[in-house]
């Protein structure tokens, strides 16, 4: 009673406050989302819907206090949850318990080949992103891989639709399992860094359709995702945030699309378009367009109080405000406001363990003579390590990406940690790149200054390299400006800091060399024939160093494969032979149409440095002859392809096989063959599998842009059963009728 007494006292004496403060009207939530959405709709003033469609901080815009209606809470990014940053700052704001798990790359993931490890990183990042309170993941990255000059691509799932989209679709679900909506990006043609707020991209519908729409598509259809964000870049003439095109015909009418669409930030550059054109949430913008990076500028953005004075004039119907309420509403029943939501968890172990697994699963061994690879530790007793790349943070940097960790193990710890009581470990840096990495206000604890000049550098490394049994080179690129980096592509194909002449050098002083390149895209390798084993490690996040050590001495079999193609020159990759890349005059036209990757190279009779679908293993799996269920099949009938594999080797392992189809004969030229079913199977030594696939008429049909619509035609199919692109292990062939 005494306790009730002083609460009746605090509120009559507080009552004038109390008089200003609207109590929440709580929402029925016995109703379905859609009566609640109206029900909410319904108590809104229109202040508070537009309040609604714009940012009010950085990373948040406003829900309706009064109705008891949270905000909405955003965070980069695709590979682990951003640190927080300042309300109206990019910069970090100093918390100090929000550093998190650091996950592989997405180019990582998609090397994994494996639905099953996609699906256990978007439940580990959706229960961090649920853990820190945030209702939308900005990601993952579905852009195709036009170029490897791209500095994005490695936030990206490869240059095949069809790989991309099996590997999007239990991601989503995964996020979203928590009550965490994946905002899928960036839509759509956001391939190239360069000229990205301005380039204007043509493209046929046709390439449109097969290559850049479908893992978008799949995202929406199978994943059911709660959110996309538009991208930078035109198409037709209008931004892709604000496009008539992709967000209303295309996404909404053509895709039942029912989530939410976002702008990237500083993505929206017109009011009347952003009203029409399909968008629901504005952030970023740099305020009205003439003052850039004003203070506190929210009600400033084209869909804050330019919006509101035409809603207010009567021009714009409150409709059109209605529209795009109703969809961020939605949003908020599904995330935030369900009270089913689970309550995650950061930076656990069992996060580490799923970092682990997913890194082991995506690192590609492309080339192993000698089986040089595992590292035998019977033999070796002086094991030197070399390149920055072993021991510089890769987590910082890169753009939206860029996170707060609380830990990375680098290549050169994660060896140590595994053979440093088995052998010893020595190191040189043999070249120096960037000292230090900064964003955002995070800045790496790493003193990275070296004294020596880089004759000298190179001169201690080649002398480590005669005095131990083996050589780990740890190089690639980084996630400088200009390598692996938002905002910018780079300049060539080439590794940066002389690393091809410090390759060969080590090369010749010995015959142990395993070459580790940790990067997101390809590079040119004018050494390749000198090194032994050479293996593609991407950014592997916290426990990089961990998964790539426990791969090197054969803990992991590894059983990743490439999700792109190593090209052997820029000239072989179909954006450069014949496209404008990266634009003229911010125009840039695809004219190599869907001859995208391994397609380009089969229709040109080019052979990869490393072709799409490669990677090796530590034992040995044949293949047996294919067989399929029938020689004929009608558009509404399938047919089953079986091919049996066989470990022959004497260690367990995976293998992924692939299925790729070719259309013989064809009244629209067609890829010699795309992908179109694969399967990651476990075989432990001596034990055979029968793999089976099915095919459909949506595996046969190519988009016919003169009649918009997607046609199978009849007539004889080619199927392929192989370990890559490149390495076709068995063929079969049916026909449509």
């Amino acid at each position: 009673m005494k306790k009730l007494f002083l609460l009746l006292i605090g509120c009559i004496i507080s009552y004038p406050f109390f008089a200003q403060v609207s109590l929440p009207v709580y929402l029925d939530d016995s109703q379905s989302i859609e009566d609640r959405i109206e029900d909410a709709l319904s108590r809104m003033t229109l202040e508070e819907k537009v309040k609604m469609v714009h940012a009010q901080s950085k990373f948040s815009s406003a829900g309706v206090p009064r109705l008891g209606i949270p905000d909405n809470w955003m965070s980069d990014g695709p590979h682990g949850i951003r640190s927080e940053v300042l309300w109206d700052e990019w910069n970090n704001a100093g918390w100090t318990n929000d550093s998190c798990m650091a996950f592989p790359a997405l180019t990582a993931l998609a090397a994994s080949w494996n639905p099953e490890i996609a699906a256990l990183y978007g439940k580990s990042i959706g229960e961090e992103a649920r853990y820190r309170n945030k209702n939308v993941l900005l990601g993952p990255g579905v852009n195709i891989y036009r170029t490897p000059l791209n500095g994005r691509n490695f936030e990206y799932m490869g240059e095949d639709p069809f790989l991309a989209s099996a590997m999007v679709v239990p991601y989503i679900r995964g996020v979203q399992e928590n009550g965490v909506a994946a905002c899928v990006k960036h839509f759509a043609l956001n391939n190239q860094e360069t000229d990205r707020h301005t380039v204007n991209v043509t493209v046929d519908d046709r390439t449109l359709y097969e290559i850049y729409l479908p893992a978008f598509k799949a995202a929406v259809h199978e994943g059911e995702a709660w959110a996309i964000m538009g991208a930078y870049n035109k198409y037709k003439g209008q931004w892709c945030c604000q496009n008539q095109y992709l967000l209303n015909d295309i996404l909404r009418d053509e895709w039942n699309f029912d989530g939410v669409v976002v702008s990237d930030w500083g993505g929206v550059n017109n009011t009347l378009h952003a009203i029409y054109h399909g968008l629901d949430m504005e952030f970023g913008t740099w305020t009205d367009g003439l003052t850039k990076n004003k203070s506190h500028a929210y009600n400033y953005y084209y869909l804050a109080n330019p919006f509101l004075e035409l809603l207010r004039s009567g021009e714009v119907k409150v409709e059109e405000l209605d529209k795009k309420v109703r969809n961020i509403l939605r949003l908020v029943f599904r995330t935030t406001m369900n009270r089913n939501r689970p309550w995650g968890s950061f930076a656990t172990t069992e996060h580490g363990e799923a970092a682990r697994r997913i890194a082991e699963e995506g690192i590609v061994l492309l080339k192993n003579e000698n089986q040089v690879l595992p590292i035998d530790l019977k033999k070796a007793k002086k094991i030197g390590v070399i390149g920055e790349n072993a021991i510089k943070m890769m987590t910082i940097g890169g753009g939206s990406s860029s996170l707060k960790v609380k830990y990375e193990i680098s290549p050169l710890d994660g060896i140590r940690n595994r053979i440093g009581s088995e052998a010893e470990v020595l190191y040189e840096r043999g070249y120096i790149g960037q000292f230090e990495a900064y964003q955002d206000g995070i800045k790496s604890p790493q003193n990275l200054s070296d004294s020596r000049s880089e004759e000298e550098l190179f001169t201690d490394a080649i002398q480590l390299a005669k005095e131990v049994d083996y050589v780990i080179f740890v190089g690639g690129l980084n996630k400088h400006g200009g390598q692996d980096c938002e905002g910018a592509d780079r300049k060539s194909l080439e590794l940066p800091y002389a690393q091809n002449e410090l390759i060969s050098a080590l090369a010749k002083e010995n015959k142990n060399l395993v070459v580790v390149l940790i990067s997101g895209n390809a590079v040119s390798m004018p050494w390749i024939k000198e090194v032994p084993s050479l293996v593609e490690a991407w950014y592997c996040g916290s426990e990089a160093g961990n998964a790539l050590a426990r791969v090197l001495v054969g803990d992991v079999n590894p059983s990743g494969k490439l999700p792109f193609t190593f090209p052997v020159k820029l000239s072989d990759v179909g954006a450069h032979a014949v496209g404008d890349y990266p634009g003229t005059d911010k125009e840039q036209t695809y004219r190599e149409g869907i001859f995208v990757g391994y397609r380009w190279n089969d229709k040109n009779n080019i052979k990869s440095l490393f072709p799409f679908g490669h990677g090796l293993s530590y034992t040995k799996f044949s293949y047996g002859k294919a067989i399929v269920s029938n020689q004929t099949m009608t558009e509404d009938e399938t047919i089953i392809v079986k091919i049996p594999i066989k470990n022959t080797g004497d260690r367990p392992g995976k293998e992924i096989v692939q299925l790729y189809v070719g259309d013989v004969k064809s009244s629209l030229p067609r890829p010699e063959k795309e992908l179109k079913a694969f399967e990651k199977v476990s075989l432990n030594p001596g034990e055979e599998k029968v793999v089976e696939f099915t095919i459909g008429v949506n595996n046969l049909q190519f988009y016919d842009d003169f009649r918009n619509e997607w046609v199978a035609e009849p007539g004889k199919f080619q199927v392929y059963l192989a370990a890559s692109c490149e390495d076709i292990k068995s063929t079969v062939e049916f026909e449509l009728r």
